[in-house]
């Protein structure tokens, strides 16, 4: 039986054998899954390590430093927006060792009328050939609002690292702060990833969550390029099963994602575009 039709049966089973988790629900701008970009999803949210694609600056800021150029992205939950949706959009830009980003998090029809609003400035430096660091300010935007907010209140910050030794091997660290005032940390992420001979990627996460005492959310990801236009996604999200699937068209790709939770399934969407 030849590779591909074993990753594809791997992949089928992954994703039709693993139960549904009954995790709590989680406030938006820390829940987990982060909902932020379907290949990341698609891979279990363990995308600390890998960082390489324009929604980088929501996952760890240094993996900017990856490509050169322009890069536009957006996200959007594709199934039961009635209850609550979860959007992104960004545009982030290379050049040479300095990578930029703007993002925006929206969640519409949040709970009780509530419409969490987040708005992110990042900057990415490398540091080494193999290093580099990056940061990232966030703000909460009130609404509604008569005029748009560049910034915003209750600001919080991401600061990442990302070290890639050599092309089969990197890792990651992601320091967080929520825009807490209670305190300076909330969240600390580690993150590997290791790709394998026949274009299989495995991606590694541990999260750390600081809230009246510490908990541990382990995030496991595959991926595997099945074709030049075509990859397959699956993982496990805090015990949620996820999977994916990517196609990509020249220098536009297209993410879809799956997660399966207490609240049954939920589909996802994301366009990336290269300039």
């Amino acid at each position: 039986m030849s590779f591909r039709i074993c990753a594809m049966l791997s992949f089928v089973l992954c994703v039709l054998y693993i139960k549904p988790s009954q995790a709590s629900e989680f406030p938006f701008e820390d829940a987990r899954p982060l909902y932020v970009g379907s290949r990341p999803l698609g891979m279990g949210n363990a995308f600390t390590a890998l960082a390489d694609d324009a929604e980088a600056g929501f996952w760890n800021p240094a993996g900017l430093i990856q490509w050169q150029g322009v890069r536009f992205f957006a996200s959007a939950k594709a199934s039961g927006r009635e209850n609550y949706a979860f959007d992104a959009k960004c545009v982030a830009y290379s050049y040479r060792d300095i990578g930029f980003f703007w993002g925006n998090k929206i969640a519409p029809r949040g709970t009780e009328g509530e419409t969490p609003d987040f708005t992110y400035y990042s900057l990415a430096r490398k540091l080494t050939p193999y290093i580099a660091m990056g940061a990232s300010v966030k703000f909460k935007r009130k609404h509604p609002s008569k005029y748009y907010q560049f910034f915003g209140h209750s600001p919080g910050y991401d600061l990442g690292v990302l070290w890639k030794p050599n092309a089969a091997n990197s890792g990651g660290i992601l320091i967080q702060n929520m825009g807490d005032d209670k305190q300076w940390i909330s969240a600390v992420t580690l993150g590997s990833a290791h790709e394998f001979p026949h274009e299989v990627l495995l991606s590694l996460d541990v999260v750390a969550l600081f809230d009246d005492g510490i908990s541990l959310e382990p995030h496991a990801g595959w991926e595997w390029q099945a074709f030049r236009w075509m990859a397959l996604r699956a993982g496990l999200s805090d015990n949620y099963p996820t999977a994916g699937l990517g196609l990509k068209l020249s220098k536009v790709r297209i993410d879809y994602a799956l997660i399966r939770n207490a609240s049954g399934s939920a589909h996802f969407l994301s366009a990336q575009i290269e300039l």
